[in-house]
């Protein structure tokens, strides 16, 4: 079967929700029984945003094959719930790497590297190869950035040649754009969308599906307009409204016969039609009633997109738990400079993410002794796993000079250590423990209790781990060692006996979790809020 390709671009500005819009399509395509898969060009030129500050660029998430990427991903797989792979995500620089690396081995036979047909051809190459390791019918591709930015032009270049390789009815270009209102006139103003399709229309590309972000419905005139002088029919004008929740958009779409437009273009036939699932998923989220409040202590809270897949996979839990889960976002270092007593008082449950590098650390460190000290449920991803270790060290088991040797390579009780894998290597990007890994799970546990199953496997990307030295001194003082990897070797959850919920994994279980399949350990850490403030069995 002839694969089927649809591109993604962006106009006016950034921040319009190509991503959402990429993976509402491919959600719409799944459900009429289409096998789809989704991938983003970022035109920056890091090799990939493992080594990119969080507070500027939000999360690095993680495929199962260990590809740090960008956070549109995570969007991707939560909406099509396929898993993703090295393909998924592409950026300048890895396509400049790739392209050099071919040039210094001689691949070219002496010709002059130009970005046409060199780094364009390796652009399609990728297009391609998702495709082909997916086996999905349609590929579904974001660029990223705005059309007419310098670093994208390459990356349109390419998707102009894929229409010409592949052609017209085998290619579909879909634009996203601004209207924006001017309040003192009253009026949504097409400008900007006009010129946006003018300056990918002078690159060869001329839009099949307008997206416009708008704040208010479009009338007929305001199509028609676009229709115009952006050389598409007005059918084919479609709003995206604001709305509360990005897992509305789909059903705003379906509303428009988003699916039908893009089918009809394709050729592709429907084998089913089931939106049932979205649609309870969510009218079961707007139905909730009764709240939470988990206090979310991390590194990097002034940009909540660093912790977007914590943020979604408590909402998951909470829609499967009956509970709107409310975020009190609590920035470590304020903790250091106030109390934990002050910033954390009547929450329901406390949260601790991922994170490097030893600022803001023992503002964390006294959040998680707060959380165990008062018995409010605990949950530790990653770095938080670690430091739930350190604090018990340091205040139940009164080693108080516990520490990791990320934060101190001088402490007396290492209870955190580098891998050994770890130790030699001196680049940053790509180089840790990453992708997906089995954990074997302890039965009586509450993990156990969550997964309901003894082999798990879970995403990771760390450099430090347990100190196995230091393993019986833990479980002889009540700090449970609940799973571990099948060789033994290496600590993947603990879990405090004397709380009701304290639970620390060493891998992150965000990663995973769907609005139709929430993660097991986010149900059952959203229950154990839901229990603690309403006080049920």
């Amino acid at each position: 079967m002839e694969k089927k390709y649809i591109f993604v671009t962006g106009g006016v500005v950034s921040g319009l929700g190509k991503g959402i819009t990429a993976a509402s399509i491919g959600r719409l395509l799944k459900s009429r029984g289409i096998k789809v898969t989704i991938q983003k060009f970022d035109p920056y030129l890091n090799i990939d945003p493992g080594t990119m500050n969080p507070c500027q660029h939000g999360e690095v998430f993680v495929t199962d094959d260990g590809l740090e990427c960008d956070l549109d991903l995570g969007h991707y797989e939560r909406f099509i719930d396929e898993s993703l792979n090295r393909y998924s995500n592409i950026t300048t620089g890895r396509i400049y790497m790739q392209v050099l690396n071919k040039e210094r081995n001689g691949d070219f036979l002496g010709k002059t590297v130009q970005v046409i047909p060199h780094i364009t051809n390796e652009i399609k190459d990728t297009v391609y190869k998702a495709g082909e390791i997916s086996q999905a019918q349609v590929i579904i591709t974001e660029i990223g950035g705005t059309v007419g930015d310098i670093e994208s032009q390459p990356f349109l270049e390419a998707i102009r040649q894929v229409r010409a390789e592949k052609g017209t009815e085998n290619v579909m270009f879909v634009h996203v754009t601004l209207i924006p209102f001017l309040p003192k006139s009253e009026e949504l103003k097409t400008k900007p969308t006009q010129h946006s399709c003018k300056e990918l229309m002078g690159m060869g590309i001329i839009p099949d599906l307008i997206v416009t972000r708008t704040s208010y419905p479009l009338t007929q005139d305001i199509k028609e307009k676009i229709s115009l002088f952006c050389n598409i029919s007005s059918k084919n004008v479609i709003e995206n409204m604001d709305v509360d929740s990005i897992y509305d958009v789909p059903l705003m779409f379906e509303k428009q016969d988003v699916a039908q437009i893009v089918m009809n273009k394709l050729g592709l036939k429907e084998t089913k039609n089931d939106l049932l699932e979205w649609h309870n998923l969510c009218k079961n989220k707007g139905n909730v009633e009764k709240d939470v409040e988990v206090a979310l202590v991390g590194k990097y809270v002034s940009l909540h997109d660093a912790y977007i897949s914590i943020y979604e996979a408590l909402n998951h839990a909470g829609v499967f738990n009956e509970v709107n889960v409310k975020i009190r976002w609590v920035d470590s270092e304020k903790i250091e400079e106030e109390s934990a007593e002050k910033l954390l008082k009547g929450v329901d449950g406390v949260i601790v993410p991922g994170g490097f590098g030893n600022r803001g650390i023992e503002g964390i460190i006294s959040a998680i002794k707060y959380a165990r000290e008062k018995d409010i449920p605990l949950f530790g991803i990653c770095l938080g796993m670690q430091l739930m270790v350190i604090e018990y060290f340091r205040d139940v088991i009164k080693r108080k000079d516990a520490n990791s040797l990320e934060f101190d390579e001088n402490t007396k009780t290492p209870v955190i250590n580098i891998m050994e894998d770890q130790i030699n290597i001196t680049q940053k990007g790509a180089t840790m423990r990453l992708g997906k890994y089995p954990c074997t799970l302890d039965i009586g546990t509450k993990s156990y209790e969550a997964y309901k199953e003894n082999l798990i496997y879970e995403r990771h990307r760390h450099r430090y781990e347990f100190n196995n030295d230091y393993r019986k001194m833990a479980t002889d003082n009540g700090l449970k060692i609940a799973g571990v990897s099948p060789d033994n070797k290496l600590v993947e959850i603990v879990e405090i006996e004397s709380n009701k919920w304290a639970v620390g994994v060493q891998f992150h279980p965000e990663l995973k979790s769907r609005p139709n399949r929430p993660h097991p350990l986010f149900k059952a850490f959203v229950l154990a809020m839901k229990k603690n403030k309403y006080k049920f069995e």
